[in-house]
């Protein structure tokens, strides 16, 4: 039984285990603990707790179920099995608790969303929805500003508030909007706000009189008036076309998404194009065309909202004076009173005074004086208009006490008849027992009983005193909280005129109104909340503060800095601490006087040594704990010029690592040979002689042991018989072979000669003294000596010229035949020998032709021979017998024999030209 319940306890534990880590968590750091641990309270709302009840439900029934009876052990397999199940239960318990905490904490309107990405995300839903009013009408952005903060105030944070119960409106939310300051309420509120205002509207009437009156209901907030059927009962979208508009993350939060379409105030006669909205639309931005006020100008068109104008010119309307005109600018309405001054009569005609011309009818202050018909008195009236009327005193007039009538002349006055006054008495019971007087009567005298004003008590007292007993009255008021607490009240109580005292929604102020009965209205007030410096604010109702975020500001941190620095650095204002500041050290540095470039470091966080360590694995290890602490100032790195030991180069090194350095370059100082450097790596080097230079070699540079490798003269081939030396190598006087300018002799001169001669000379050593073998371009060889260069072309060697047939010929110098190409031409002689020459050709020519036609003939013949078929030996008989002509016969001996003389002509026509 041990056994089993060692096994029970240890499937439990590994339940928590796995539920622990398969616990979920929000996407925003909300994390939701799973179930682990008794002690635990597990995820935020309804289900069973993890690691509670339920577990140690789990763990109760696998404890009791191992020795409940008697031949019934709970095995391993089933405790485990029952342990999963309760694990399954606790994690869907679990999971449902975190998916409904997660739609809560995404329902807000903009309270919990990303900064960055709701930023742009709102821009984007503010520009659509402002769209239609600034592209299909052109309007002016300025006439939106209103609207546009309501739409702002819909997405920041805690701007949407029910002032009803002081909470956040969220997107998921029914809501009520009115229509006269255009309040968001929840629905569930503002119904119960109209129920309690027609309540208590109507509970001083009767049974009777109840649900027969339609009572109205006021806004929270602007105190509009509704009727009891305007009471909301469903929820539906700003502009009132969708009801139960869905949550949609791109549209106004409660918007329907489509254009608004409700009529404009005042009406115009159009509708608003923006879509569904919070708030008031904006101005009709339509295009009317309308003219001025005084109807004189051309219409033109206007923005709807702003169509009426003026055009300034003068106004020409007739006044009431009826003698002058409107001389105002192009106004509205009616004209103003004429000002202009005329002098004018007064009623009566007696005086005449400038008055304005506005009001031509004016009384002076003197009665009128005129005689009545009487004759006896005169009009008493002050400046009057028309007849002053009868005597006032003529005809039947009646005693004082209007009992008698008397006909007298206006000059008697009526006298008293002598009978009892008879008047009512102020008291209004009783009357005037006098007899007939002239004047008022006296207050009455007479005792009576009289009841007090709230009809409790009874005194015998003057008719004409009020009796007001000391009873105070204890009905309540209107309010149902004070009583009355007046003396002698009749029964009206009035209305409280304490004040209500009660603590509003926003827990921090109460009622400033009189003392009511219901709810009290919302707090009016607003609150400004500020950003740390008090900059930025962001207006949110009266007990909203609490639970709204600072706005962010994009002024400067104003706090003193925390360093040594005078100022800190530029950043946003911020709650809490400042950022660590990167500004330069700045530091005076003790050794060398340089100041610190280290980003400061006043207040550096550095982990704390010496804290405890776990013993052992069943300790969890604690998280480092860091500490702010000022840390020393780093070695300087300021770049301080330094030459290397061979004086090669001026290297900028750290102030901290100043000192004798190599460079590792070659050292390259001049050894005494003057023609080699030092190669060791960059050295010190001891200077005997510091006039001479950073160039010389000191005593620890190496010592040459190079032969010399000066560069020998232009053309000697030969080496230095010298080792590496200073100054110049001496002449070489090796022989040397050269070859002669034509290529041909080979000739042996000294060394030094070759290379210390000029142009001339060179020339004349490398001449073989014979004749240059070169053709020259005519075809003859050079005459000139051995020379260098091209051959000059002066060939003095005669040549012979003949004319184009042959037969003429001159011997010339070659440079003047190919200088003046001179030519010889043909003279008539060779002209005639010409002409027999191409005679005798062209009888050749025909000659041959006429032997190819027979020829050719005669094969044509033979041909047709062969196709007739005869036999071979008949061929022979029949075959034609062509005749040779002596030109065929002899053609071979004719033509070697005129060919000889033709030239025997031509040479003896050429020699007697000669």
């Amino acid at each position: 039984m041990e056994a089993s319940w060692r096994q029970v306890a240890g499937g439990r534990g590994r339940a928590r285990g796995r539920a622990t880590a398969a616990a979920p968590s929000s996407g925003n750091g909300i994390h939701l603990r799973g179930a682990g641990g008794g002690r635990g309270k597990g995820a935020a709302g309804p289900g069973p707790r993890p690691g509670g009840a339920a577990s140690r439900a789990a763990a109760g029934g696998s404890a009791r179920s191992g020795p409940a009876g008697p031949g019934a052990p709970q095995t391993p397999a089933a405790c485990e099995l029952m342990s999963q199940r309760k694990f399954e239960e606790i994690k869907k318990a679990n999971q449902a608790a975190a998916k409904k905490l997660v739609e809560e904490h995404f329902s807000s309107s903009s309270e919990e969303e990303g900064d960055e990405d709701f930023e742009g995300k709102r821009g984007k839903i503010v520009a659509n929805t402002f769209t239609s009013y600034t592209t299909q009408t052109d309007g002016d952005m300025r006439e939106l500003e209103r609207t546009r903060q309501y739409v702002h105030e819909a997405f920041q944070a805690g701007a949407m508030t029910c002032l009803i119960c002081i909470a956040s409106v969220k997107r998921n939310q029914a809501v009520w909007s009115c229509s006269g300051c255009f309040c968001i309420f929840h629905m569930p509120c503002i119904q119960k706000w109209a129920k309690d205002s027609q309540f208590l509207v109507s509970s001083p009437l009767t049974d009777d009189d109840f649900g027969k009156r339609d009572y109205p209901w006021p806004c929270p907030k602007c105190r509009f008036e509704y009727k009891r059927s305007d009471t909301p009962s469903r929820y539906y979208c700003y502009c009132g076309k969708v009801e139960d508009p869905p949550v949609d993350p791109w549209l106004v939060p409660h918007s329907c998404g489509q254009v608004c379409e409700r009529e404009f105030k005042p009406p115009c006669g159009h509708k608003c194009l923006l879509l569904c909205h919070p708030g008031p639309c904006p101005p009709c931005p339509k295009m009317v065309t309308i003219t001025c006020y005084c109807k004189k100008a051309k219409p033109i068109p206007r923005r709807c909202s702003a169509k009426e104008w003026s055009c300034q010119l003068p106004c020409g309307r007739k006044l009431l004076c009826g003698h002058h005109k409107c001389e105002s600018p192009c106004h509205a309405g009616n004209c103003p009173p004429c000002p202009r001054v005329s002098r004018q009569k007064c009623v009566c005609g007696k005086q005449v005074a400038e008055r304005s011309c506005a009001s031509p009818l004016w009384h002076c202050d003197q009665v009128c004086g005129k005689t009545l018909p009487c004759g006896n008195h005169t009009c008493e009236q002050v400046c009057h208009v028309g007849a002053c009327g009868e005597c006032p005193r003529s005809g039947k007039r009646f005693c004082p006490c209007q009992k008698s009538k008397f006909s007298l002349p206006c000059t008697e006055d009526v006298p008293t008849c002598g009978d009892s006054c008879d008047k009512v008495l102020e008291c209004g019971i009783h009357r005037c027992s006098q007899r007939c007087h002239r004047g008022p009567c006296e207050t009455c005298r007479q005792e009576v009983e009289k009841h007090c004003r709230c009809g409790k008590h009874t005194k015998r007292m003057p008719c004409h005193k009020p009796y007001l007993c000391e009873t105070k009255c204890v009905k309540m008021r209107d309010c149902q909280k004070h009583q009355c607490r007046r003396k002698c009240c009749p029964g009206n109580c009035p209305p409280c005129d304490q004040n209500c005292g009660r603590t509003l929604g926003c827990r921090n102020h109460k009622c400033p109104s009189v003392c009511h009965r219901g709810s009290c209205y919302p707090c009016p007030e607003t609150v400004d909340v500020k950003c740390n410096c008090g900059t930025t604010k962001v207006t949110v109702p009266c007990g909203r503060e609490r639970t709204t975020r600072p706005p962010k500001c994009k002024e400067q941190c104003s706090r003193p800095p925390t360093c040594h620095h005078t100022s800190q650095e530029k950043h946003r204002c911020h709650f809490g601490s400042c950022p660590p500041c990167h500004q330069p050290c700045q530091k005076v540095l003790e050794k060398c006087g340089h100041l610190c470039p280290a980003p400061c470091h006043d207040q550096a966080l550095i982990k704390q040594a010496g804290r405890h360590q776990p013993t052992g694995p069943w300790e969890q290890p604690s998280e480092p704990a860091f500490i702010q602490t000022a840390l020393p100032c780093p070695p300087c790195q300021v770049p301080i010029p330094i030459e290397c030991l061979g004086k090669h180069e001026v290297s900028p090194l750290p102030c901290h690592a100043v000192g004798p350095y190599s460079c590792k370059r070659v050292c390259g100082r001049a050894l005494d040979c003057q023609n080699h450097t030092c190669m060791k790596e960059c050295h010190k080097v001891t200077e005997i002689d510091a006039c001479i230079g950073k160039n010389k070699a000191g005593p620890e540079c190496l010592q040459c042991e190079e032969g010399c490798s000066k560069s020998r003269p232009l053309g000697c081939p030969h080496p230095c018989v010298l080792p590496c030396h200073p100054g110049e190598c001496p002449p070489c006087v090796q022989m040397l072979r050269i070859k002669c300018h034509c290529k041909i002799t080979s000739l042996y001169v000294e060394c030094r000669k070759i290379t210390t001669a000029d142009e001339n000379e060179k020339n004349l050593l490398s001449c073989c003294k014979n004749q240059c073998p070169k053709e020259l371009p005519c075809g003859h060889r050079c005459k000139e000596m051995c020379h260098p260069g091209e051959c000059p072309f002066n060939c003095n060697q005669k040549v012979k010229l003949r004319c184009p047939c042959k037969r003429i010929k001159k011997e010339l110098q070659c440079n003047k035949v190919r200088e003046n190409h001179i030519s010889i031409e043909c003279d008539t002689t060779c002209k005639e020998m010409k002409r027999k020459a191409s005679e005798i050709k062209e009888a050749e020519a025909k000659a041959a032709l006429e032997e190819e036609k027979r020829r050719q003939q005669a094969e044509l013949e033979a041909f047709e021979n062969r196709l007739k078929g005869r036999r071979k030996k008949n061929r022979k008989r029949d075959e034609v017998a062509i005749e040779l002509t002596l030109w065929q016969k002899y053609k071979y001996y004719l033509l070697p024999a005129g060919a000889v003389v033709v030239l025997v002509f031509a040479w003896y026509i050429a020699h007697d030209v000669a």
